[in-house]
């Protein structure tokens, strides 16, 4: 557990990010990627929900609330950056559960966290319109209760559930902002005309953006100059790291030992690590 004074400084430092210009914020998924990814010196980090659910062997979403806070942590310990939380549905759906979410990322030290608009059910993956605010309303009220600052991110989820209705994510984003959300947030979102409706949909709360269209990345300069304030990368990093092991795994079952000769050298990663406590 980090100390709160310590808590609060990097919670001002991350609410700070948010007032102008453009940041990338990288997602860790465990203590040895956080330091690898702190050392490279971006201004804040974040975890990931995939990430933290392949480090125990499960898929994205079947981890609960306090597995993704022991993650959370495990990362805060490993850096004096600020760190938000992908904190998924809020783990319930009543507000109540997204206000007992929240509360529990401020007591574990977390400079914020994003809760999404999802159910957990295939059948019917987005939570009503009325439903959804509730919830949004429920984890800003707590999030105003830490004593300092926390940047509570609200995402609309529809592009990444083949809802592909930018009319109605805009409205929930809306909605998100006028109930106090600090950031706002919809992943998948198809085109750089779409990312400029939402910047300007919310207007002047500042906007995330994961990567970047569908319809292909673009330099982090165009999506600063689309009005763009934070760009996070989700489980992709994390994605990188395992597609490597499967294709070196692959090569080594096939004999294909020359193909690992480009792997860098232990001093490479090992140089990041702690030693002993």
């Amino acid at each position: 557990m980090i100390e709160a004074r310590d808590a609060a400084a990097r919670a001002e430092a991350f609410a700070a990010l948010h007032r102008e210009g453009c940041f990338v914020l990288p997602n860790a998924w465990d203590a040895g990627s956080t330091r690898l990814l702190a050392s490279l010196g971006p201004q804040a980090l974040a975890t990931t929900s995939a990430g933290a659910a392949w480090t125990l062997g499960r898929r994205d979403g079947a981890i609960g609330k306090a597995e993704a806070l022991a993650n959370a942590r495990a990362i805060l310990a490993e850096t004096s950056l600020p760190v938000s939380a992908d904190l998924e549905d809020g783990y319930g759906p009543a507000p109540e559960a997204c206000a007992a979410t929240v509360r529990a990322a401020i007591e574990a030290g977390l400079a914020g966290c994003t809760i999404e608009d999802t159910t957990g059910d295939p059948a019917a993956p987005i939570h009503g319109f009325d439903a959804a605010v509730a919830r949004i309303r429920a984890a800003v009220v707590a999030a105003r209760g830490g004593g300092h600052p926390f940047v509570l991110t609200a995402r609309a989820e529809n592009f990444l559930h083949g809802r592909a209705d930018l009319d109605d994510t805009l409205r929930r984003l809306t909605a998100f902002a006028e109930a106090g959300a600090d950031c706002l947030y919809a992943p998948g979102l198809p085109d750089i005309d779409a990312i400029r409706r939402v910047v300007q949909a919310v207007a002047p709360r500042p906007v995330n953006v994961l990567l970047g269209p569908r319809s292909g990345l673009v330099p982090l300069a165009v999506l600063a100059e689309a009005g763009v304030r934070r760009v996070s990368v989700g489980g992709a990093i994390a994605r990188a790291a395992y597609a490597q092991a499967l294709e070196l795994g692959g090569a080594l079952i096939a004999g294909d030992l020359p193909r690992l000769a480009a792997v860098p050298g232990h001093i490479v990663v090992n140089g990041h690590m702690r030693g002993r406590d």
